[in-house]
């Protein structure tokens, strides 16, 4: 029915200087705009909404009371955001508790709720009182107390919710409109069917359901002559597919579209308007592919039919071009379209997303006047096109407003406003005073439990002290200066590029969007390109002229200055960062990593000897220490000698890059074993490092099995210390070699890995909870020492966590790690895999099966994703390296789940899932876990941000990619000088002369 199209760049690099963008466009604006005009006409409305203020509990007023930038108002953002999904009281009490006793609640306001704020502030301090101070504390008085304090709190916010849903259903919803309308016939509704986006094939259908219902009684509502007049829906497509993304195009195409137009044919035919809701810029360009696809078959079938539009962000740095593409496909197809202009919804989330894979941009602007200075060129742009497009201008902003205003004027265009469901009312209360300006509400209609990330992402938007909305409510802000032009670009972005994310001395590893087709294809290509190449094992004679030229060499490579050594690690980090490609290829090919792995696998070895060398210099140079006078003493670091590292196939890059460098800077010389199935990514790593200005005699790669070459290397007399990356077990047999030996005491730095755990109680979201438990279980087919293990969810919300679970799972896509699409590739052999098989085969006799992922057709070494549930946490014996997840189910106290956590030995990661601040921080404590990960997912640790380490039986520290790692692979010497020996002490007695001089 619809057939992807080829993958084609629409739009420019999204990563182009928000500076040179703004240069493009706001000359023609500034000269075709009078702000100063617009602002005289705004100036009076401004006036007007604070002479005759919002109720409140009104979002502007509670803005002014409880200011997201306040403990207090962030309190109640965490409260609204979670309480009303808590299903057991005990942990509704502990939450209400804890985000109360963030803060106080004084009255403070001179405003003209001064009488309510008060009373209010006074209520919510009276409330503490009877909440417990910490959690589980006992008392019959104190905990009627607490319970009634709770239900006063869920009712508290269910009134709060009613404020920004029009309706718990449609129906009602409707009604509500109805009503409104007695007072403003003209006015107009987007009905938007609130929840998250689908994460399971059943979220996905029950969407679907939602949007259709809504359809038809829409429908069958109030008539009018066409959509311009009607009341609409706005649609998520992620709602109605849980894998639209760039990587799943062929699937989008196949399974998302022909359900959004059974959607649009309803809506087609009863002549109302259906409006794609904008969602983040990684699938902008999907979008517009979605867009024209189905505008196309809109030609063909409802040539007639004016309501097909879609919103577009301003904040994106590609707004104006999304515009002319969106008027494009207008012309190409015949069609007019109903465009929404919002500002935009996820700019937090574009920001820490660009920064987390080092892009080499913002997609969004970074000033918020920019964001104001692209809305109004776009809007000027929809004016341009009215021919095609009915604009829908959705702001909130009086100088907005008014500049729309004037320049539709101008242009004597159709269009209408735009705002949301109880916020704004006051400004266009004022706008629309002897006009008739058509004004559409934007209605979230909903359950009060689905209103709360709604209700979050609206406070986050319009809470910041620069929005203004918050302003409005501010008296203390100047109304001129409220007012004031946008029209002034900045010479330079609000926040330092990604790359300068760690500060001037250490640069962030250049990523990839792997949705950016510029950047994208130069993976693809190496790729396909690239042959792995047969690397020879060393023999036994081999294996002991190679330690003897080591050993040999480690003297004049640790007498180079420490500068220089640093100076060849940031050399190999650049020439890396400029590989990538290449070596991506060779990640893909011999390691089976996903494009996504492979890319983040290079940038950590990047970072690895970035961050090496930056720690190398700052805490290897010499130290003067302090000392009685006629002496000095200075503490020195220095090589041990030969390091023998041996690394994983997990990581066959950036563990076997991270241990070879630190060795490297702390002047060791390095015998390097990489893991016997990916010897060809280290032996180009080894020969770029060599190109970088490592002397041959200081590094050298020995390929073989581990009980041959690494045992030799292990047990050699020249060895001075080793390092180690692998199984518990394996680290156990090193130890004892090194132990049994005579001569010197050799250091063993092992990191080993885990039963890693994720806790996860009532007050979590679940839908960011199984996000956290896919990426943490499942991402590179389980492989990973950090990967989530064994998951504990409360009785209470297990039932649904784990259905989602299971859906989720079905969802994965298993196959070829070189395709885009794939999520899950193979096991590294097939003696992994069947070991993987065997332990799958005891869990479906023993466990309960919970799901599982779809094996490809041809299913070499693959496992298939897949979760059981446990009695217990006794239950899960051993770790298992692969895509396996165990599920329990706990109840009671949280604090006796980590104390089993803790007695499985184990200490590599803990993930917590709770909105209970005060819990996660206690947890955390107890834990006896190297690294502890709150509300979000346990993997992907970042050199210098989230030093790498367990404890226990997950290894020995320190933590990779710390400030601690360097110092154990060096030796320490302090040097005593007597500066006094030569017949006493001249500086002494110089200042002593100097003194008496003085009297």
């Amino acid at each position: 029915m619809f057939t992807a199209p080829v993958p084609a760049a629409r739009l420019p690099y999204p990563y182009r200087s928000e500076v040179e963008v703004l240069g493009a466009i706001s000359p023609a604006l500034a000269r075709g705009l009078d702000w100063d005009a617009a602002a005289a006409v705004a100036r009076p409305w401004v006036q007007a909404v604070r002479d005759k203020p919002a109720p409140f509990w009104a979002m502007e007023s509670l803005l002014r009371e409880y200011p997201i930038s306040s403990a207090e108002g962030l309190a109640l953002m965490r409260l609204a955001e979670a309480l009303l999904r808590v299903p057991d009281a005990e942990t509704a009490i502990a939450l209400t508790a804890d985000q109360l006793g963030k803060a106080e609640f004084d009255a403070t306001s001179g405003g003209p709720h001064k009488m309510l704020a008060s009373l209010s502030a006074s209520a919510i301090a009276l409330s503490k009182k009877f909440l417990p101070e910490s959690e589980g504390e006992a008392g019959l008085f104190k905990r009627l107390g607490a319970q009634t304090v709770v239900a006063a709190t869920v009712r508290a916010i269910q009134l709060l919710g009613r404020q920004f849903v029009l309706g718990r259903s449609i129906g009602e919803a409707m009604d509500e409109a109805a009503s409104a309308r007695k007072a403003q016939p003209a006015m107009r509704f987007s009905y938007d069917m609130l929840g998250e986006g689908a994460r399971t094939e059943a979220d996905a259908r029950r969407y679907l359901a939602s949007y259709l219902h809504a359809i038809q009684a829409i429908a069958g509502g109030r008539a009018a002559e066409g959509p311009e007049g009607a009341d609409g829906i706005s649609i998520k497509l992620s709602a109605l597919f849980s894998r639209y993304e760039d990587a799943q195009r062929e699937r989008v195409f196949a399974e998302l579209l022909p359900r959004v137009w059974q959607l649009i044919e309803p809506a087609a035919r009863a002549n109302i308007n259906l409006t794609i809701d904008a969602e983040e810029c990684e699938r902008l360009e999907l979008s517009l592919d979605v867009f024209e696809a189905l505008a196309a078959r809109i030609a063909q079938q409802f040539p007639q039919w004016r309501g097909f539009g879609l919103a577009v962000q301003a904040y994106q740095t590609r707004a104006l071009q999304v515009v002319d593409e969106v008027a494009r496909i207008a012309r190409a197809q015949g069609l007019r379209f109903m465009v929404r202009l919002v500002k935009g919804a996820y700019w937090d989330g574009e920001i820490k997303r660009a920064q987390e894979q080092g892009l080499a941009g913002y997609p969004v602007f970074t000033h918020k006047h920019h964001t104001d200075i692209s809305y109004l060129a776009c809007a000027r742009a929809l004016i341009g096109h009215n021919d095609v497009i009915y604009p829908q201008f959705a702001t909130h902003n009086a100088g907005t407003i008014a500049a729309i205003l004037q320049m539709a004027k101008t242009n004597d265009a159709r269009f209408e406003m735009q705002r949301l469901h109880g916020m704004g009312e006051g400004v266009y209360r004022e706008v629309m005073q002897g006009t008739q300006l058509p004004v559409r509400v934007y209605a979230p209609v909903g359950e009060h439990r689905d209103l709360l990330a709604y209700l979050v992402r609206r406070l986050l938007e319009n809470g910041a002290n620069s929005s203004f909305v918050h302003q409005l409510a501010d008296e203390s802000v100047d109304v001129h200066a409220l007012l004031a032009s946008p029209l002034h670009p900045a010479a330079a972005p609000a926040l330092p590029l990604p790359v300068a994310l760690y500060g001037p001395r250490r640069a962030n590893s250049r990523g990839v969007d792997l949705t950016c087709l510029a950047e994208r294809e130069p993976l693809e290509q190496a790729t396909e390109a690239t042959q792995v190449e047969r690397i020879a094992e060393a023999t036994p004679a081999e294996i002991d002229a190679v330690m003897a030229r080591l050993h040999a060499g480690h003297p004049a490579w640790n007498a180079i200055a420490l500068a220089t050594r640093a100076a060849i690690l940031r050399r190999a980090a650049d020439t890396l960062e400029a590989r990538l490609p290449l070596f991506c290829g060779l990640l893909v090919k011999e390691a089976h990593k996903t494009l996504g792995d492979a890319v983040a696998e290079v940038r950590e070895a990047v970072d690895f000897c970035r961050y090496y060398a930056d720690e190398a210099e700052s805490r290897l140079a010499p130290q003067t220490l302090p000392g009685p006078t006629g002496e000095s003493n200075e503490l020195r670091l220095h090589g041990r000698g030969v390091f023998v590292c041996i690394s994983p196939w997990n990581f066959p890059l950036a563990i076997f890059t991270g241990q070879v460098v630190a060795a490297l800077v702390a002047g060791n010389s390095v015998a390097a074993k990489p893991a016997e199935q990916t010897p060809a990514v280290a032996q180009r790593m080894v020969a770029l490092l060599h190109e970088a200005g490592v002397p041959r005699d200081a590094l050298a790669l020995l390929h073989g099995r581990g009980e041959t070459v690494g045992a030799a290397l292990v047990a050699d007399k020249r060895t001075a210390g080793v390092c180690f990356t692998g199984s518990t077990a394996v680290a156990r047999i090193i130890h004892r070699t090194l132990a049994a030996q005579d001569g010197p005491i050799v250091p063993l730095i092992a990191e080993t890995g885990g039963i890693n755990a994720m806790i996860v109680d009532s007050t979590a979201l679940p839908e960011q909870v199984v996000d956290a438990v896919v990426q943490s279980a499942f991402r590179s087919a389980g492989q990973r020492c950090s990967a989530l293990r064994l998951l504990c969810v409360h009785e209470s919300v297990a039932d649904g966590v784990i259905e989602m679970i299971r859906g989720a799972l079905a969802e994965l896509s298993v196959g070829d790690p070189s395709r885009l699409a794939t999520d899950v590739g193979p096991l590294i052999d097939a003696e992994a895999a069947d070991g993987v098989g065997s332990e799958v085969a005891r869990l479906r006799r023993e466990g309960k099966l919970i799901g599982e992922a779809t094996l490809p057709a041809q299913p070499r070494n693959f496992v298939a994703p897949i979760a059981f549930e446990l009695a217990e946490i006794a239950g899960l014996r051993q770790e298992i390296f692969g895509p396996v997840l165990h599920v329990v189910r706990w109840r009671g106290d949280v604090d006796a789940v980590i104390a089993q956590i803790n007695a499985l030995g184990y200490g590599l990661t803990l993930g917590i899932q709770t909105r209970i601040d005060s819990r996660a921080l206690r947890l955390a404590k107890s834990a006896r876990i190297g690294n502890v990960y709150i509300n979000r997912n346990m993997i992907g640790a970042v050199v210098g941000v989230q030093p790498f380490g367990g404890e226990g039986l997950s290894g020995t520290g320190p933590k990779a990619g710390g400030p601690h790692y360097l110092y154990r692979f060096c030796g320490e010497q302090t040097l005593t000088i007597n500066t006094a020996a030569a017949g006493g002490n001249a500086a002494l007695l110089a200042g002593f002369t100097a003194g008496v001089a003085g009297e």
